[in-house]
């Protein structure tokens, strides 16, 4: 994969190779438009966080990366949005491949309504990625250690997600993403609904699987921005406003919208 240059005014280029590029990407929900000519390079290996205030177009913009969004009546996608340099909204695309390749984790957790195992090994099936019984088990243990969840539930891969607690289902959702191979991992507010230790963990969590996966997190949380991420994104109002090294962006943000938000002059 080459490196290639061309972002936003003068952020500096990612270090790392480009995983994902958008390029003039609007959202339209009927007459509305939610986005405004986004270009935003996602490096690999790397956690790119996207903040900014409530209804500012982070969500809907982290939705078009897996085309989430084309489950919303009216909603058009104008731009486009490569994934190692191929058009992910090119007709020829198979959604549910694409989907497996760039993965999702929800706000609230959303195991499924099985036991533990079958919640991971209900991707792997679809996608024929097991050829065996024993490569099944491989594939749900490996998930759940690299999720960091496997020594709490090794004793009970039989009994139903939905009785872990909330910050083991969020992981018990991370590790369903893991085991069909992503390259890239979307995160929506993924700690919103959990308490501060559950939290630390998934950050913990975000950190190290990003030596093998790339990731976009949208957060309210500037201080969990700060922690997880090397690149920060800021949208306002449907734009793209400032991007950059995430200790440059909360240190010495060029734009005074972005200054605002930071010391909590609006948002």
């Amino acid at each position: 994969m080459e490196m290639t240059d061309g972002l936003t005014g003068d952020a500096p280029v990612p270090s790392n190779p480009i995983m994902m590029r958008a390029n003039k990407v609007c959202v339209f929900y009927g007459e509305k438009q939610a986005l405004f000519e986004v270009d935003l390079d996602v490096a690999a290996n790397e956690v790119t966080a996207l903040i900014g205030p409530s209804g500012c177009g982070k969500s809907t913009f982290l939705r078009c990366l897996n085309r989430m969004n084309d489950t919303i009546d009216g909603c058009r996608i104008t731009g486009e949005i490569t994934l190692q340099g191929a058009d992910i909204y090119d007709p020829k695309v198979d959604v549910v491949e694409l989907r497996a390749s760039v993965g999702m984790v929800f706000q609230k957790p959303n195991p499924f309504p099985k036991s533990i195992f079958e919640n991971i090994a209900y991707g792997p099936r679809i996608h024929g990625l097991a050829k065996s019984k024993t490569d099944m088990e491989e594939i749900v243990v490996t998930s759940l250690q690299k999720a960091g969840l496997y020594e709490e539930v090794k004793d009970r891969l039989n009994e139903p997600g939905t009785g872990l607690s909330g910050g083991q289902q969020q992981r018990l959702c991370i590790a369903r993403a893991i085991a069909v191979s992503p390259e890239v991992i979307l995160m929506d507010e993924p700690c919103s609904a959990l308490d501060p230790i559950a939290t630390a963990r998934v950050e913990e969590l975000i950190d190290e699987l990003r030596e093998n996966y790339t990731i976009v997190i949208v957060t309210h949380s500037m201080q969990q921005a700060a922690r997880v991420s090397q690149r920060t994104a800021f949208f306002h109002l449907g734009k793209l406003v400032e991007e950059g090294a995430t200790d440059t962006i909360f240190t010495s943000p060029k734009d005074k919208r972005t200054q605002d938000y930071i010391t909590g002059r609006f948002g």
